[in-house]
């Protein structure tokens, strides 16, 4: 059971943007449901003093995939199942395409949408890392004004966002990458099939001439949120793409985790995990 007075189903943003103003916390969207539904269930403190649903499953401009100008428009509450099987995204962003074939079961792809899950944050958002190195920025709506913000900026901590009571996010824009970006993504969990991520780590790589142009990395689960370590790749920058600068890529990212998360009980196991991981995504990409 769903403990809210009233479920309301817009059909535009514009609507939604309505129903949002003023609103005093006591308003929440649902798109897939699937982190909402369990959260009334279990009584969470964030959804505790919610008492009316905003249904957007009706509203068509949030589900579009786009290619405008130099750049590729996600609505927010397209499905993961939708990501899947979409040519644009396949061809253009395939990071995002494979960390969406990951994601729980056939049934929670079909519901769970691309906003949702970053929205709302978790450290194991599989959504996260790929759409951090394609450098994604989002689009927020409210009844008095539009803004865009980069992701990485809209990410505060662990379930929080910079998304205020009566802001919606309407769409991922994501720049088209270049076409010398070769990548890969992975996602390390206790079981093969609808398993939350341990770790996960997306990397896009430009190598000219054999010397590294241009890394982007990002993890998943690892940080207590989707991160992206420019540091790393600063310093992999200009370097001869070889085996030698691989482990100390892979090193110096085991590094910046840990100054990032801390030292954990489960740091003894994970930091040397996701070195390995590291260091196998770049030469699985060496190897084209």
């Amino acid at each position: 059971m769903i403990p809210v007075k009233e479920i309301l189903l817009p059909k535009t943003v514009d609507e939604v943007c309505r129903l949002l103003q003023n609103n005093n916390g006591l308003s929440k969207i649902i798109a897939g449901g699937t982190d909402l539904v369990p959260g009334f269930h279990i009584e969470s403190p964030r959804f505790t003093s919610i008492e009316r649903l905003i249904d957007i499953n009706n509203v068509n401009e949030l589900k579009t995939v786009s290619v405008v100008d130099d750049h590729i428009s996600i609505g927010s509450a397209i499905s993961f199942s939708e990501l899947i099987s979409n040519p644009v995204i396949n061809e253009k962003l395939p990071l995002l395409a494979k960390a969406s074939r990951t994601i729980g079961s056939t049934q929670i792809r079909n519901r769970a949408t691309l906003g949702g899950n970053f929205i709302n944050n978790a450290p194991c958002a599989d959504s996260v890392a790929p759409l951090l190195v394609y450098d994604a920025e989002i689009k927020i709506k409210s009844f008095a004004e539009e803004k865009i913000m980069k992701l990485q900026e809209f990410l505060v901590k662990p379930y929080v966002t910079r998304l205020k009571p009566d802001e919606i996010v309407t769409n991922i824009i994501v720049p088209n990458p270049s076409e010398k970006f070769r990548g890969d993504f992975y996602k390390l969990g206790r079981r093969r099939a609808v398993s939350i991520s341990r770790i996960s780590l997306a990397i896009l790589l430009d190598v000219n001439n054999g010397l590294i142009n241009e890394m982007r990395i990002a993890s998943g689960a690892v940080t207590p949120i989707g991160s992206r370590f420019y540091d790393v790749e600063q310093f992999a920058k200009g370097k001869y793409f070889s085996d030698e600068s691989i482990k100390e890529i892979a090193i110096k990212l085991g590094d910046r985790i840990l100054e990032v998360s801390g030292i954990r009980w489960s740091s003894e196991y994970k930091i040397p995990v996701v070195q390995q991981v590291c260091y196998q995504l770049l030469k699985k990409i060496e190897r084209g």
